[in-house]
């Protein structure tokens, strides 16, 4: 009776662990299924730029990793997504620096109001030695930053009257992204800054909570916030770079003929990107103008600049180390 006994359980074993080693083979297949966050709509530059990278990584890897991106921040916010690519829950991400301070302090150096000149030397900052210095401070909080995509200029919008200088700030009630650095932007403005998540600024800017906002023309015009604000003033305080990052433990699990095919999508998406973004800020701008917006341009900027300097000044002395590298990028031409 034990010999049968035994018999009868030997099959039964060896499936289960045929079964085992099945799962097994499985799981490391779903190793290779990158999940990609992406707080853009579809048909968005970055959208179409993140599916391109996708699309090459998946082709030229043969599918040994096959990306998949999920637009409209499905997967959470930005904080929230960051959190999860460096825990390696996420896969990949196009990230804006702006929300990046808390976690990497050298990227809120790119936040400072009037940092850069134009989004091209933006683009020749980052492509350099000082992009890399920006790589290596993400390296070190688990996220490999392997190219760097733009979001334009960003400048006022508001719903009561254009702003022309300073003064036209003062008591406004704007919106501005999860970082003190906008607040004090607007606050040394004379305005009153408002956080609040992007998904809220339509209502409270139709309801009167907000008075205006400030962010580029292709999120002013797919966002719809210019059926509401009529007034979008060119100060171009702004201009943020944002990286498409892998997850350090999805990037150390690559070989290296891998991550060579996954940079080098990586470069070709931000190229694209860069173009599509071009092409969609003059779209866009047109829309909003046609809709009857009022677009004025803030030619000299010298005198919000000024408004800054005790920003500057109060930065430095609590990051003396970061003083060096806002130089270096002050005299990037």
């Amino acid at each position: 009776m034990p010999q049968s006994l035994f018999s009868k359980m030997t099959v039964p074993l060896t499936a289960l662990l045929a079964a085992g080693a099945l799962m097994g083979v499985a799981t490391g297949a779903s190793a290779e299924d990158w999940r990609g966050w992406n707080v853009h709509p579809d048909g968005y530059p970055n959208s179409l730029a993140l599916k391109s990278f996708a699309d090459e990584v998946s082709d030229k890897t043969e599918g040994r990793v096959n990306p998949r991106v999920y637009n409209n921040a499905v997967l959470g916010d930005q904080p929230d997504a960051i959190d999860q690519a460096r825990s390696g829950a996420l896969d990949f991400g196009n990230f804006n620096m702006g929300p990046m301070g808390p976690i990497v302090p050298e990227t809120d150096v790119l936040s400072l109001p009037f940092l850069f000149n134009s989004v091209d030397q933006m683009y020749r900052v980052m492509d350099g030695d000082i992009g890399q210095r920006f790589a290596d401070a993400l390296a070190e909080k688990d996220l490999i930053a392997l190219s760097w995509f733009g979001s334009g200029a960003r400048s006022f919008y508001d719903t009561d009257h254009p702003i022309e200088e300073p003064d036209d700030v003062k008591g406004l009630k704007l919106r501005v992204m999860n970082n003190d650095l906008y607040v004090q932007m607007v606050d040394a403005l004379g305005g009153n800054a408002t956080p609040m998540s992007y998904g809220e600024v339509f209502q409270s800017l139709k309801t009167g909570v907000i008075d205006g906002a400030e962010n580029n023309f292709p999120s002013f015009e797919s966002s719809n916030h210019y059926e509401v604000a009529k007034y979008f003033s060119e100060t171009d305080h702004l201009i943020i770079p944002e990286c498409l990052c892998v997850a350090k433990t999805s990037w150390n699990a690559l070989s290296d003929e891998d991550k060579s095919i996954v940079r080098t999508a990586a470069q070709n998406a931000a190229k694209e990107q860069r173009k599509l973004w071009a092409e969609r800020v003059e779209k866009s701008r047109e829309i909003v103008e046609k809709a009857g917006v009022k677009v004025n341009q803030v030619k000299d900027k010298s005198a919000f600049q000024a408004r800054m300097e005790p920003i500057y000044q109060a930065f430095v002395e609590e990051h003396p180390d970061l003083e060096s590298l806002i130089d270096d990028i002050r005299n990037t031409q």
